[in-house]
This record gives structure tokens, sequence and C-alpha cells, in this order.
């Protein structure tokens, strides 16, 4: 089978590595961080704002697009690029983990995993060939293989038949791809074990995958334990595939994981936390409910060129969250996806110039936690 997506390596810092992956729906610029748009929408953002800011890649997920419109529906309807008005490239997540942030309505056996739909609650089998099926006729550039995302804390025991379960479904969801056209990745489990990670690695990366990711991570363990099996993982990943950190996470996670190598991301965290009235700021993380804001001239970020900074005072910001209105949401949403494209960007010209290392020592501590209260 030709492979469907292509990674090309342009430049090198240590393990930190620039790229140019070729997908079906255009070229996207590594390392990438791709928005998270589960129902075929990143929350407040239209498809022509995500591609003006410089995003060329978005994620949705098939658990929830195969409950509602259905991937027939969105087959009929030309592709999932045609239905949602994106011309960029889709990865879809398969659903593995909803099994763990939906484990109230579902149960996992070999087969699959039994959903009751989170919607109207009828049943739903789940299973790696139909998490390929729903996907293919979704037409997203690059599939995930089902996993099951095992939960922090697990025993060693469950751990291990989380992976083992994992690496059964890999095959399976290899065996049941039929399209060409489209990238299929596996992906590594094995919880927080060391010995688990690395039998993980082997096991997934001994099979045809057209790219790896690393998931199970940013599930409740500590940061530094996070860290270090992200950097276990990936030092088993092929050098000549694309490595993906699923589910990760703040910049300074960023930084530190395209320091392992690795050459995609996604997180909910820069849309979530707008939604949430905060703002990612080349000075830290900022609450913008603070009343320190009241009268605050200024706009979110001094260093920031997005629409939001050029258009919007702190001041004005936090009224429209105060006072409910949808434009709050869109206009931090806005910045904070700008930010992270922006941090990526600077991340790819830096491995580019030899000074990527210079780079993440300066950030270390940018868009973390600021020491501001909620309200007062």
């Amino acid at each position: 089978m030709a492979q469907p997506i292509e990674l090309e390596i342009t430049a090198r810092e240590g393990a930190a590595r620039r790229g140019r992956l070729h997908t079906p729906h255009g070229v996207v610029e590594t390392p990438a961080f791709m928005p998270v748009g589960t129902q075929a929408a990143v929350k407040a953002m239209a498809p022509g704002e995500l591609w003006n800011i410089g995003y060329r890649m978005v994620l949705a997920n098939a658990y929830h697009l195969a409950l509602r419109p259905g991937p027939e529906l969105i087959r009929e309807m030309g592709g999932i690029q045609a239905f949602m008005g994106w011309k960029g490239a889709v990865l879809t997540d398969s659903g593995g983990f909803q099994a763990m942030s939906l484990a109230a309505i579902n149960r996992i056996d070999d087969e699959g995993i039994r959903f009751r739909s989170h919607l109207d609650g009828r049943p739903m089998l789940l299973t790696p060939e139909s998490a390929v099926e729903i996907q293919q006729q979704l037409g997203c550039d690059i599939m995930m293989a089902l996993d099951e995302c095992t939960p922090y804390p697990s025993e060693r025991g469950y751990a291990r038949q989380s992976l083992e379960l994992t690496a059964r479904w890999a095959q399976r969801s290899l065996r049941a791809r039929t399209s060409s056209s489209q990238a299929l990745f596996g992906i590594v489990q094995g919880s927080v074990y060391a010995d688990l990670r690395a039998a993980s690695a082997r096991q997934i990366t001994s099979l045809g995958f057209d790219g790896f990711a690393t998931g199970g991570l940013s599930v409740g363990e500590p940061k530094p334990l996070m860290l270090e099996m992200a950097a276990l993982s990936a030092s088993f990943l092929p050098a000549d595939k694309p490595r993906y950190l699923m589910g990760v996470g703040t910049p300074a996670d960023l930084l530190a994981a395209i320091a392992m190598g690795y050459d995609m991301f996604d997180c909910v965290l820069p849309t979530r936390n707008a939604r949430n009235g905060c703002a990612f700021t080349s000075a830290g993380r900022i609450s913008i409910k603070h009343s320190r804001y009241l009268r605050d001239s200024g706009p979110l970020d001094e260093r920031c060129g997005c629409v939001t900074c050029r258009s919007y005072s702190r001041s004005y910001l936090r009224h429209l969250y105060r006072a409910g209105e949808i434009l709050a949401a869109r206009a931090l949403t806005e910045h904070n996806l700008f930010f992270y494209a922006n941090l990526l960007a600077m991340a790819r010209d830096a491995i580019a110039g030899g000074t990527y290392h210079k780079l993440a020592a300066s950030m270390a501590d940018g868009g973390e936690e600021s020491d501001e209260t909620e309200e007062n």
C-alpha cells in the first residue's frame, strides 16, 4: 500500500526536528499543534480564522461524529473537509480516550468498547474494525487505531492488560484498513511504568503503521512523571515517521516535548481556558476575571499581534466575560490559538537556526500559571 503521508525532515537540533508533513490536503509544517475540533468545529472559531492564524491541520473525534451526525452523512456531504468548510488536513481520534473520559457509560472487553451514548443512552459497540471504518467514511487524512487510554492511577497488572489489549486492537485495525489514501497511526500505552511503556512501544512500532503516537499521558499523573514517560516513549519511535504526543499540553510541555523529538500535538487547553476567562501570554497565563483589569487599557499581551490584542483592552475583555457575552470566548480563543501557533512557529525557526535550546530555556516559564487569584 502506497504511503498516504510523508514526513520530510528539514532541520535538526539534538532530538528536536523541523519538517514538512505531506498529506492529501496539503503540507503541514512541523512541529505542529492541532486545535481540537471534537465535533468537526473548533469551539468559537470559524475554519477560515484558523487558516488565517496559520493552522493547517485540526483534530476531530470519530466517536462523537459517529453519534452525530453519523459518518454516512459526512461521507455523503463530500467528506469531513467539505462538510466543515476546512481546506487543510484533518486527524481523527478513534474514541479510545472516550473509553476513559466516559467510563461511567461504557464497558471494555476484547471485542471493543461498549458505550451508552452520552446523548440519548442508546448502545454503541466501537471495535477496532468499526473505528477504522468510521474514520474511512469521514475521509480524514490521518486515522488513529482504537486503543485503551489507561487511566491514572492504574495498578501495574491492569496497565499490562491494557497495553496488551491495545496491541491486539492495533493489529486488528491494520487488518481492517482498506483505504490507501488515509494514514493510520498506532498508539503507545503503558501508563507510568517504564518497562511497560517500553514493551508497548516495541509492540506497536513493530507493526506497519504510517506514524506513531504516545497516548495515556496528561491524565492526572504528576508533571515530572508525564515528561519522563513521554521522553521514554519517544526514544522508541522510528525516526522516519511522524511522532505524535496526544493530549499535551501547556506551552512549557510543548517545548519540552519538541526537544524529545515529537512532531505533532493536540490539546483542549488553549480553547477551554479561553472559555473560562484565561489567556496565555508571553508573561504567563492570566485570568481576565481578575479585578486588577477593571481599568486596564492595555492589550492581553503587549508582544502579541493577534486580532484580539490589536482590537480590545483587558478592561473590555473583562467586561465581556463578566457580562457573559459570546465575544469574550471568541476573542480569548483567537488569542490563545494565535499564541500557540506563534510558539510553534518560533520553535520551528529556532530548530532551523540551531537555537532551539536557547528558545526553550528562555520560555521555560512562559505561558504557565500566574499567581493571580480567580476573582475578588
